[in-house]
């Protein structure tokens, strides 16, 4: 977790930062807007959403956009990374409240919705049962959480081939092979990725009911869950 943390806390990364997931994951915009009309099926006009990963502020432009009356609270452990969420936010942010640190600093809510994007991969499965759980219970009955990160089948040959589709996609989007290469390695050996199934059960098991796969890109998958 380290170099994670060193990623996103070094200057030079984070002033580049919002050009990398577009990027870096398969149909990250339209995730976004998924995400966003995912969150409003079910929250109200005037919602307070929780967006757990805040930092960047490229979901949170999106939702503001998306919902001119919805107000927020971001969460994300770099300073560095959440002032580039109010830069990215400009005159929106004021409709975002901002705070540093993990889900046990987020407001305790109700909120009317919640997301965690590109985030639950950087922790073990307990780690994700728990900020999923405590996500749960900050939100309104029935309100909706969307979710998603690197998410892949298993397998010694299954998840290899995955994996090298999204190398071969990475190269395909213009960055260099060795860095697609190094982003392969970097998602083989630092982050801990579960099967569908798996991350399906991380989310009944915190009490969310009706986990549906709303995103597909490669590696990475999208679940909308009800709390």
């Amino acid at each position: 977790m380290t170099s994670i943390q060193d990623m996103f806390s070094d200057p030079q990364a984070v002033a580049t930062y919002t050009e990398g997931p577009p990027r870096f994951v398969p149909g990250y915009n339209s995730m976004l807007s998924m995400a966003a009309i995912l969150l409003a099926e079910r929250a109200r006009d005037d919602a307070r959403i929780l967006v757990l990963g805040a930092g960047g502020g490229l979901e949170l432009k999106t939702f503001a956009q998306a919902q001119p009356a919805w107000r927020f609270d971001g969460v994300d452990p770099s300073a560095a990374m959440l002032a580039l969420a109010r830069k990215t936010l400009g005159p929106l942010a004021s409709r975002a409240h901002l705070h540093q640190g993990y889900i046990d600093d987020a407001p305790q809510g109700p909120f009317d919705g919640a997301s965690c994007l590109l985030t639950l991969h950087f922790v073990d499965v307990t780690e994700r049962r728990r900020i999923a759980s405590e996500i749960r219970r900050r939100l309104k009955p029935g309100a909706p959480f969307v979710v998603a990160h690197l998410s892949a089948p298993d397998g010694e040959e299954e998840r290899p081939r995955w994996l090298s589709r999204y190398s071969a996609f990475l190269a395909f989007s213009g960055v260099e092979p060795d860095k697609a290469a190094a982003a392969r390695d970097a998602v083989t050996n630092h982050l801990d990725i579960l099967t569908p199934a798996q991350d399906e059960a991380v989310l009944r098991e915190a009490g969310f009911s009706e986990p549906t796969l709303f995103y597909t890109g490669f590696t990475f998958r999208g679940w909308v869950a009800y709390a």
